[in-house]
């Protein structure tokens, strides 16, 4: 009977995520094209995201620590799992440390999603505006190297600007390979992880125009923090060094590192091996339904093991290397993400299919991961502001 209940409300969750994304664009959608416009012109191929659309959309994220914003950019591929995330937090408020790690296992989610509830705050940010939110995962499934590129762009120019500066919270180090210089950012004690407050329009003013539509402090606040977050007290003897996921900013994409799985029960993921490193790949069967941005980006993902819904199957590419060196660039080198203007009206959830059906598909996938909460305090008092983020330098 639990077991149930739980897939009719997974299925009611969806029905109702796909209902309040379309209700954005349904008005227009529906409107037919006047006499003088004519029928729609065919839709040509899909085209990727600008550099500076890239740097507008990453910007909220572009400075947090280097591993967790490789796990956010994973995350965000499974839009509607960060939606049930969020709720399962809210629904398990009383449990702490150890308990709620046990607790977290229990769930069906993909583990970049399962190990964000340990950053309740990032879950929070990521729901506040989910359509910001898919269309983040989507641009880094498209264009992975392009979106690791505006992150090194957009950490050079503060870096330049004198405001990218390591403190009692981070360490900020250059990295050099072939030729290349990578800015990264770590907790500067790996056992506490804070994760930055700050508004976009402080480090790069209006250059990008006006950034995503979250909560972002005053400018005047600078670079902030919350709470720290000890990570020990989640996963015993963990320091930050050991998290699951982290970036090839040299070879344009992310990696997991093998034995964070292991270590903690997790034999189940779709790694390599018991120790090192192995190239990140995509699992569509925990994309729940939510369609792609594009054909393209649909098509790459066909054939997978875990079947969607109404036939089609997905799959994860193969096209990842953790090869950094000379071949690599931070150039605009992916294609396949349809370009859209800031005024356009797509439905991020659009054709959810039932959870139940794609949750059959999915358990076959990477196992769960612990979850917890923020220790301390941290947040900021006034000054807020919600979208925009602009101002000047």
């Amino acid at each position: 009977m639990h077991t149930t209940f739980q897939t009719v409300s997974r299925r009611l969750l969806g029905i109702i995520c796909a209902l309040l994304l379309l209700s954005a664009g349904a008005v227009f959608a529906q409107q037919p094209p006047s006499p003088e416009q004519g029928p729609p012109p065919p839709q040509g191929p899909a085209q990727p995201l600008s550099p500076d659309q890239l740097a507008n959309m990453i910007a909220p994220i572009a400075l947090y620590p280097d591993a967790l914003l490789s796990q956010i950019l994973v995350a965000a591929g499974y839009p509607l799992e960060i939606v049930e995330a969020g709720q399962w937090l809210q629904q398990n408020r009383g449990l702490q440390g150890a308990q709620l790690v046990e607790a977290a296992r229990q769930q069906n989610w993909d583990p970049s999603v399962q190990a964000l509830v340990v950053f309740p705050d990032v879950v929070n940010r990521l729901n506040s505006d989910i359509r910001w939110t898919t269309d983040l995962g989507n641009a880094f499934l498209a264009q992975q190297a392009d979106v690791m590129a505006a992150v090194q762009r957009l950490r050079l120019q503060a870096s330049q600007a004198g405001k990218l500066k390591s403190n009692s919270q981070v360490n900020v180090t250059t990295e050099s390979q072939g030729g290349q210089q990578a800015i990264e950012i770590a907790p500067a004690n790996p056992a506490v992880v804070y994760v930055p407050v700050y508004n976009p329009g402080y480090f790069w003013g209006d250059v990008y125009g006006l950034y995503p539509p979250l909560f972002y402090p005053g400018i005047g606040i600078g670079w902030g923090f919350g709470g720290g977050i000890y990570i020990g007290g989640f996963f015993g003897g963990l320091g930050w060094g050991g998290w699951g996921w982290g970036p090839n900013w040299f070879g344009g994409g992310i990696f997991v590192n093998n034995s964070f799985f292991h270590r903690y029960g997790f034999s189940d993921f779709h790694g390599g091996g018991f120790e090192g490193r192995s190239a990140w790949a995509h699992d569509p069967a925990h994309r729940l339904g939510v369609p792609y941005s594009n054909r393209a980006l649909a098509d790459r993902y066909r054939g997978a093991a875990g079947e969607r819904a109404g036939g089609q199957r997905y799959a994860a590419p193969r096209e990842q290397s953790l090869r950094g060196g000379n071949g690599a660039s931070f150039g605009n080198r992916s294609q396949g993400f349809e370009q859209r203007s800031s005024g356009a009206n797509h439905s991020a959830f659009g054709g959810v299919q039932g959870r139940s059906e794609t949750r059959q598909q999915s358990d076959h996938g990477y196992s769960s991961l612990g979850a917890g909460r923020t220790f301390g305090g941290g947040g900021f008092g006034g000054g807020g502001s919600r979208g925009g983020g602009g101002g000047r330098r």
